[in-house]
């Protein structure tokens, strides 16, 4: 069953004040600033869609708060996806997919990234599989939306900011409804 926009701003204002994993912003905050990062960047709307629906696993997989510290990875990157494969492109899906190896590859890639990683990132990671050897970096970064997989997990790093002024939930729900409607004409 596919996700229609009022199921989305449903979970968002159902379980959007839940924490963000250790983080001092909620869910819906984390996910506005990962909304506005992207469009302050240029993004078009199936990156920026991406970027704001990049963690709505975590709503629709409840493990309560901060599931790192239990040992929990809730696979968040691939709980929306049959969702939202019906009504959302590849160009939206596949960063989402692919948002938590962009962030082991980056750690391959990048010395300087873990160690801007936030505790439950750091947690996270290791859940998650840890850091992506050369051979597995080289063959994500050969991938589909790779590089916009990267850009998204940038974004998502910075999208947790206390009291960050950002456009709202309808500002994003329709960059999200202009992206169903190009897949749905397509």
């Amino acid at each position: 069953m596919a996700l229609s926009l009022n199921d989305i701003r449903s979970l968002f204002e159902q379980y959007g004040k839940i924490a963000y994993s250790g983080e001092p912003v909620t869910q819906l905050e984390h996910a506005l600033q990962s909304g506005a990062l992207a469009e302050q960047a240029g993004a078009g709307d199936e990156l920026v869609a991406a970027a704001f629906l990049h963690d709505l696993g975590h709503l629709l997989n409840l493990q309560g708060e901060t599931p790192t510290e239990r040992g929990i990875d809730d696979l968040h990157q691939y709980f929306a996806l049959p969702f939202l494969r019906p009504v959302l492109s590849d160009a939206v899906l596949e960063p989402i997919r692919l948002h938590v190896d962009a962030k082991r590859c980056l750690c391959a890639i990048d010395e300087t990234y873990l160690g801007q990683l936030s505790v439950d990132s750091v947690r996270s990671l290791e859940l998650q599989g840890g850091i992506f050897s050369s051979e597995e970096a080289n063959a994500f970064l050969q991938k589909p939306y790779a590089e916009d997989a990267l850009r998204l997990r940038r974004w998502d790093d910075l999208a947790k900011e206390e009291h960050r002024v950002t456009p709202g939930l309808d500002h994003y729900m329709s960059v999200v409804e202009r992206a169903m409607n190009r897949r749905l004409a397509a």
